[in-house]
């Protein structure tokens, strides 16, 4: 949704839009980075347990 708001608000000089977008998309990369480290830290538990 971020990568939406951003380009049209851009284009419709709405800055409110602009900002949302970045907010939302930014939200989405912590969220990915969380995600990452959970599957990481389940992958090295899987490893020290044997469970592959």
């Amino acid at each position: 949704m971020g990568n939406v708001n951003q380009p049209a608000g851009t284009v419709t000089g709405n800055d409110q839009l602009v900002a949302e977008g970045k907010a939302q998309e930014l939200t989405g990369e912590a969220q990915k980075t969380v995600g990452d480290g959970k599957a990481g830290a389940k992958n090295l538990a899987d490893k020290v347990t044997g469970r592959s």
